[in-house]
């Protein structure tokens, strides 16, 4: 089982020093961790942040596990040579197009949430994202009109195809948990929605133990606030995704608890093929000080275990060991504790046993 580590920028060495200390405690057999660069650590070495070495890592690993890339220094390089294109050229090379964010209330932080403590507490929710089509991958660019006038433009489409793939992910989910599914789109404006919406209802016919819903971009934002207790499992498109599902971090109390998993079509002699990161950013302000909580990193390693290993007791092992340190107290300064990344690590390791 060969996993690529790749730290990335930030905070991003950081946490994931104290997923590899979990991975290790487990002593599973048979596993092998191979370290790369990538984002702005690899711009530095290599001259890109996705070099051919640390694509290459990443072909022959069956998991990836991704820290963080953003570098405040790197802000005038080309696009095309900014850290954060790391993510976006791992998901189109590997053909990374499903994404699952988890947002859930641990035990006992439910006054942590921006929500009330009676709302907060039934959070419990999986958002599907696609991830390789929409407005990011669509053409893109700056002109000038006939009047003079700078426009830019970024062109929003997905195939059928595109949407169909997605839709088989979002219902198998769906049937995995309490068989509810809410589509989220804009399809009383956007084109693009209309044919996203017709394709799930299209694949609904073939999952009818699954209860499909349709909903509106801009009323699931607000009934995510509302009543986030409503929702179980969501998909929705790229754009829409990345925006809701950073959204539901501040439900569950901070965006340091929320991990993902980015997932393709290939399968490995162990599972599925994926990427596994922390929602968050690599937090610059506070790289090196030993601040950052790494829950969403070892949360991330736990989700590779059960996706891309089919180790469902051992993932299992790591959110109970999380949830009891979290109960416990063991909070960074995200959640208005004192601890530091080390220390929330160890509190993780001693409730592991």
């Amino acid at each position: 089982m060969k996993i690529a580590i790749l730290p990335g920028d930030g905070i991003g060495p950081e946490i994931m020093a104290e997923a590899v200390r979990v991975l290790r405690a487990l002593d599973l057999p048979g596993v092998e961790l191979h370290d790369g660069l990538v984002g702005a650590a690899a711009w530095r070495a290599h001259g890109h942040p996705l070099p051919p070495e640390t694509l290459a890592l990443m072909r022959e690993c069956d998991a990836i596990l991704f820290g963080a890339v953003g570098d405040p220094a790197c802000d005038g390089l080309e696009r095309h040579l900014r850290p954060e294109q790391a993510v976006l050229g791992m998901r189109k090379e590997l053909e990374l197009f499903a994404n699952l964010r988890p947002a859930k209330v641990f035990p006992g932080l439910e006054a942590h949430s921006s929500l009330r403590p009676e709302v907060a507490g039934a959070i419990d929710l999986m958002i599907v994202r696609e991830l390789n089509g929409d407005v990011y991958f669509g053409k893109k660019g700056m002109r000038t009109t006939a009047e003079g006038q700078r426009e830019g433009y970024d062109i929003m489409s997905y195939s059928g195809s595109e949407v169909r793939r997605i839709a088989h992910v979002a219902f198998r989910t769906a049937q995995g948990r309490s068989g509810k599914l809410c589509s989220v789109d804009k399809a009383n404006v956007l084109e693009t929605s209309q044919l996203w919406r017709d394709v799930m209802i299209e694949v609904g016919a073939e999952y009818p133990d699954v209860t499909l819903e349709h909903m509106y971009v801009d009323n699931a934002a607000m009934q995510l606030v509302r009543a986030p207790g409503k929702f179980d499992t969501i998909v929705t498109g790229n754009l829409f995704g990345d925006i809701l599902s950073d959204q539901a971090s501040m439900c569950v109390g901070s965006i340091g608890l929320l991990a993902s998993a980015s997932l393709g079509a290939e399968q490995t002699a162990f599972g599925t093929k994926g990427a596994y990161e922390p929602i968050h950013g690599s937090a610059p302000d506070i790289a090196g000080k030993g601040l950052a909580n790494p829950v969403a990193m070892i949360l991330s390693a736990a989700m590779m275990l059960r996706h891309s290993f089919s180790l469902e007791a051992e993932a299992a092992r790591i959110e109970a060991a999380v949830a009891s340190a979290l109960n416990a107290g063991a909070l960074g300064a995200d959640l208005g504790g004192d601890m530091g990344t080390v220390a929330i690590g160890d509190a993780v390791l001693a409730a592991l046993g």
